[in-house]
């Protein structure tokens, strides 16, 4: 029996391009699975923060925090969200920057290890990105983590517990210590085996072809045992 490939990906609740690379990764798994020798792989969500300097509750939009944080032009910064919300609908994602909530997500990434331990780290992630990218919630507050924890069926108690606590920012601390060790300065970013990277949303026929390389490597390293 071949051991799963394992994907390690670094990611931020608060990147779009994380949520159409998540996505994107899915669909790539998904038709690689069809595959009569399909590859088995497990997908490990962990945190990086673009912008950890970010008050929780922004006074702004969107264009707001953009221009104000690189200094582009508002006009710049319009297009630009444009242009992601035409990859993301092609993802399908519909993408709302109108209803956008800006905030620090520390917290979120506390909650996705606290997922993580209950097994439910999949659905918590996906929860948080609809929930920011798609739907205007607030995701850096901890009443508003712990009633999107509620919706996929984790216990309220003890979330709200884990978060005041900082119980799982050790966690988060140790994956950024990660990233930096790798070098990843930008995310998405996905790590594959512990020895491929993959920078940036890539299109799903990337990551089918880079699963189906290293289970076809894994195969061919048993067969010479």
């Amino acid at each position: 029996m071949t051991d799963a490939i394992s994907i390690d990906v670094w990611s931020d609740i608060a990147c779009p391009w994380c949520y159409i690379g998540k996505r994107n990764l899915e669909k790539g798994l998904a038709d690689a699975a069809s595959d009569d020798d399909a590859p088995v792989t497990t997908v490990t969500f962990h945190s990086f923060e673009l912008s950890p300097d970010t008050p929780v509750d922004f006074e702004g939009d969107e264009i707001d925090f953009l221009a104000g944080h690189k200094g582009m032009p508002r006009d710049q910064v319009s297009q630009m969200l444009s242009n992601v919300t035409g990859v993301a609908a092609n993802a399908g994602l519909e993408y709302r920057f109108d209803l956008l909530r800006h905030t620090n997500t520390v917290k979120a990434h506390e909650l996705l290890h606290f997922a993580k331990q209950a097994g439910r780290q999949h659905d918590m992630a996906e929860r948080l990105m609809s929930a920011y990218f798609t739907e205007g919630r607030h995701v850096g507050r901890i009443d508003d983590l712990v009633d999107l924890a509620t919706e996929i069926g984790l216990d309220g108690d003890a979330v709200r517990d884990a978060l005041e606590n900082e119980r799982h920012l050790p966690d988060v601390r140790a994956d950024q210590a990660q990233a930096q060790a790798y070098g990843i300065n930008g995310v998405p970013f996905f790590v594959i085996d512990g020895k491929y990277g993959v920078s940036g949303a890539q299109p799903p026929e990337a990551f089918a072809q880079i699963a189906r390389q290293v289970w076809a490597e894994r195969r061919s390293a048993a067969s010479a045992l």
